[in-house]
This record gives C-alpha cells, structure tokens and sequence, in this order.
C-alpha cells in the first residue's frame, strides 16, 4: 500500500525523531563519561534531560494523534551515534578527544535542528498548532545546545591546539639537518 498523503509523511518523520531521540537517551550518558572538561560533562547531562523530555514531548503528539510511536528505526541517527561511538575510542588526549566529541555532538544537534524544522512545516500545513508549539519547544532546545557546544568548542579547541603545538615545537626544536633538496638528510655517525 503506498503512502500518498502529507500526514503518513508527518507521523513517518515523527517516528523517525522518536527513534532518535531514543537512541540519544543512551548514547549521553556514554559522550558525558568520555569528556574530560567538567562543562562539557555537564552540557551533555543537561541535554539528556532535555532529551528525555523531548521522548516525552513526541509521545504526546502520538496521543494526540492516536499512532504508535514506535515503527521506523531512524538510520540516520544510528550512523552518527556509530561515529561517534567509535570517535570515543580513539586514543586521542583529553582536550582533543573533547573536541572530537562536540564535533560528533554538533553533527547530532544539526541532524536535529533539520528533522523538527521539516516536521514543524508539516504540522502547520496539517493544521496542527498544539503539535507545533511542542515541536518548536524542542527545536529550541537543540538549537540552544548546539549554541553552548559552539561556546565550549571556542574553550576546548584552542587547548587541543595548544596541545599539538607544543608537542611540534619540541620536535621542531631538535635540528636536523637539511639537504640542498629541502629534505632531511640521515646523520652519520
């Protein structure tokens, strides 16, 4: 049976954000315990409160609507939460390592922001204002996270670059001679 109409596309989108943001309800708590900046820390505890009202919020629309708010595995969110995952892993220094994460952060909160815009539009087409409002609650929200990533990002980032600055100024510090070519030439002893 095909879908033809703009509410299956809406209920459809709905789900997609449902699942995702189920899947962000478990992925904080794992980006809260890989930052190693106490502000960082408490940015992604607060957002998963946030997050969980988020759950919340969507569960009341299903209600309103009389739908499931399960169905659709959202395979977008999936893939950034795999990034991410796997960003948590690597074995970078804690200021660097806190940068990738609100990297992998960011591109979570930017997926967001572009799936309740879309279904924002949909709902006011649709006549939806109660359902509006709510979903426009939470696309405040995450434009407000992504907003305090952006303000953590210009603290932590300068340390990470800080970081492998100093490490390339000890290396630069230990001559080596240069060939006429520009490359370095092997001492020999």
């Amino acid at each position: 049976m095909s879908k033809d109409s703009l509410r299956e596309l809406y209920i459809d989108e709905l789900r997609d954000l449902y699942n995702a943001e189920t899947q962000l309800v478990k992925a904080l708590p794992k980006m809260a315990k890989a930052s190693s900046n106490d502000e960082l820390r408490e940015a992604f505890e607060n957002h998963l409160r946030e997050t969980t009202e988020h759950v919340s919020r969507l569960e009341q629309i299903f209600e309103q609507l009389e739908e499931k708010a399960s169905g659709k595995k959202c395979l977008g969110m999936e893939g950034l939460v795999k990034e991410g995952s796997e960003t948590m892993k690597e074995d970078y220094d804690e200021e660097v390592m806190d940068a990738a994460i609100i990297g992998a952060a960011q591109r979570v909160e930017h997926y967001e922001i572009a799936g309740y815009g879309t279904v924002i539009a949909m709902a006011e087409l649709l006549g939806e204002n109660e359902h509006v409002s709510l979903l426009e609650q939470t696309l405040e929200e995450e434009k407000q996270a992504d907003e305090k990533l952006t303000e953590l990002s210009e603290e932590i980032n300068p340390q990470a670059a800080g970081e492998a600055g100093e490490e390339e100024e000890e290396e630069d510090a230990t001559p080596s001679p240069v060939s006429r070519s520009g490359s370095k030439s092997k001492r020999v002893a």
